[in-house]
Formats: C-alpha cells, sequence, structure tokens
C-alpha cells in the first residue's frame, strides 16, 4: 500500500514532473511515482503518472526480542539480544526497531547499549505527552562488534505514567 502525496496548488503547471511517492513496499521492491504535467491546465490534476519498480538490497540479518516488559514510575528496564554468527563489526547504519507504549514520552529515556557498553542514544524525553514510541532509529555502530549482548535500557523519569517495552530489533 502506498499513498500519494498532494500536489501543491501550482504543481505541473510548468509540464514537468513532480514527485508523488517514494517507498519500499515489501522485501527486495521499491515503488516511486511521479506526476507528469496537468490536465486541461489544471494545477494538481495529472495526466500522466509514471511507475518505477526497483530492486532494494535484501535486508541484513535481523534479531529481536518480544518479551514484554513493564515500565514503572521513575524506574530503569533493560531487554537483551544475543547476537552471534556475524562478522566483524556491526554497520554504519544499524537500524533499531522499538515498541514502546506509554501514556507520555516525555518521560522516557531510551539508549541502546553495545554489547562492549557504547551507549546509543535514542530519545532522551522529548514529546511530552504524546503517547508511545513506535517507530525505527537509526545508528552508526560501525566500531562495535556485531556479536555480542545488545540492551535497550528504557528509563522512566517522572512519576504520573507507567507503560511496557513491547518489542524491540536489531538489523544488522
Amino acid at each position: 500500500h502506498a499513498a500519494f502525496r498532494a500536489l501543491p496548488p501550482a504543481a505541473g503547471l510548468d509540464g514537468g514532473c513532480h514527485p508523488a511517492i517514494q517507498e519500499n513496499t515489501g522485501p527486495n521492491v521499491s515503488v516511486s511515482a511521479r506526476y507528469c504535467g496537468c490536465a486541461s491546465g489544471r494545477a494538481g490534476t495529472p495526466n500522466a503518472v509514471q511507475f518505477s519498480i526497483g530492486n532494494v538490497p535484501p535486508p541484513g540479518p535481523v534479531f529481536s526480542n518480544t518479551t514484554v516488559f513493564n515500565i514503572r514510575d521513575n524506574t530503569t528496564v533493560e531487554s537483551p539480544i544475543t547476537v552471534s554468527g556475524l562478522s566483524g563489526n556491526a554497520p554504519a547504519a544499524l537500524i533499531v526497531a522499538v515498541n514502546i507504549s506509554h501514556t507520555y514520552q516525555g518521560d522516557l529515556k531510551v539508549d541502546l547499549v553495545a554489547p562492549n557498553g557504547t551507549l546509543f542514544n535514542l530519545w532522551n524525553r522529548t514529546g511530552a505527552g504524546t503517547d508511545n514510541i513506535v517507530r525505527s532509529f537509526t545508528v552508526n555502530a560501525s566500531a562495535v562488534s556485531a556479536n555480542g549482548i545488545w540492551k535497550l535500557r528504557v528509563n522512566d523519569n517522572a512519576a504520573g505514567d507507567t507503560g511496557t517495552l513491547n518489542s524491540w530489533g536489531l538489523s544488522f
């Protein structure tokens, strides 16, 4: 499923092409589309939509932890993932997927702890009263060995709101 972005009011009157979507839609596939020109001189009404489908390099190994950890007021939880079977260091674009349910993002500090103890800060008490942190982060972990025990450390820094670390993962 991919959605088109709305065109600005004057887009397409120049007869040129304008980006509409660019998404990875599944394993090893990306889709992009663009609007070209406009029908009857009406801005925002394309007379053609060009699509292209391309290959995306396959993802590397993925490791995850789906054990649920309760995040109580003013406490810290750590969830481990053991990574093994990889050679060398972690990539410069290590992807960390995080799924945390919590009623106040601004309470939370979230760090990735590498096997050698190096900390990568992912979230530092931003977002105020917004609920949940469900997103991916990219960190440069190229100076750290890929193999070993990685931890996601979630620290709740205030009273009044609690939550759960639902799952997290690493994509190498």
